[in-house]
């Protein structure tokens, strides 16, 4: 298991109600338009992923979690990995329900997305608390 942490925060225009994403972001400030960012400010964009990390990713057998903690609250994301998986953005990570792929996807077939954050850490979110964010790789090699 290759396991990376980092901090982000959390931002009033977080609305967190996308239906088929989720995503964290460098960016210092976001609008209530940015409907799947759940966290921004974040200390790392998938560039700055380790490279044994990065390589475990384009495996369909890898299994991905991200997890967020703020405050008293956990929410937790699994999906796959994908031979299409780049990790080239510097910026953002991006969790897929489907299986598009880009420089900003983390995993693809993920089980929750944005919308599925309960609205007790949705406001926990807003009040631009740190966030942890750790990003485990399961590897069945």
């Amino acid at each position: 298991m290759l396991v990376t942490s980092f901090k982000a925060r959390g931002h009033p225009n977080i609305v967190s109600t996308h239906r088929t994403t989720l995503m964290t972001t460098r960016d210092k400030h976001v609008s209530k338009r940015g409907e799947c960012i759940v966290a921004v400010d974040a200390e790392k964009g998938l560039l700055d992923l380790p490279e044994d990390a990065k390589k475990a990713a384009k495996s369909r057998e890898t299994n991905i979690m991200l997890r967020l903690e703020a405050g008293d609250e956990e929410f937790t994301v699994r999906g796959k990995g994908h031979p299409g998986l780049t990790y080239t953005d510097p910026n953002d990570i991006v969790v897929r329900k489907s299986n598009y792929v880009c420089g900003r996807t983390l995993m693809v077939t993920a089980d929750k997305v944005a919308r599925d954050i309960p609205d007790s850490f949705k406001r926990i979110l807003k009040n631009e608390i740190e966030v942890t964010v750790t990003i485990s790789f399961i590897c069945d090699t």
